[in-house]
């Protein structure tokens, strides 16, 4: 069953879409300006600034998840949040993972300085004998 129609605003799609994708949008800029202005002012320390970008970042999640993909627990969706749920540990296992692979790299691959006793030439090569 195809719909034809001239008026982009008349398809089904957009029809079902509803407000929930203008409103994600328009909070999803909020959240980015908030963060933005957090992070441009130095509000707080640098350990307070990565608590309010998590914050920021779980509420924009949680608003992409209600209002564009449309997740919740009823019946017709409880596959896509229990996927949701199961990914989130998996996500965040990677991510530390892959933190400490690259740090563990940047101590074995960066050069070390050279010890002091090395670096200074000795008295006889200055004299030239």
């Amino acid at each position: 069953m195809t719909h034809t129609t001239d008026n982009a605003w008349q398809h089904p799609e957009v029809q079902l879409a509803g407000g929930g994708y203008v409103v994600a949008y328009v909070v999803g800029l909020a959240l980015m300006g908030l963060a933005l202005w957090l992070v441009r002012g130095h509000v707080g320390s640098p350990l307070d600034l990565g608590i309010a970008m998590a914050a920021i970042a779980a509420v924009a999640a949680i608003v992409q998840c209600v209002l564009l993909l449309h997740m919740n627990i009823s019946e017709t969706q409880i596959w896509h949040t229990v996927a949701l749920v199961l990914f989130i540990p998996l996500f965040i296992l990677a991510l530390g993972l892959s933190s400490w692979m690259f740090h563990g790299l940047y101590r074995r691959t960066m050069m070390m300085t050279v010890p002091h006793a090395a670096a200074a030439p000795t008295q006889a090569a200055k004299t030239g004998g």
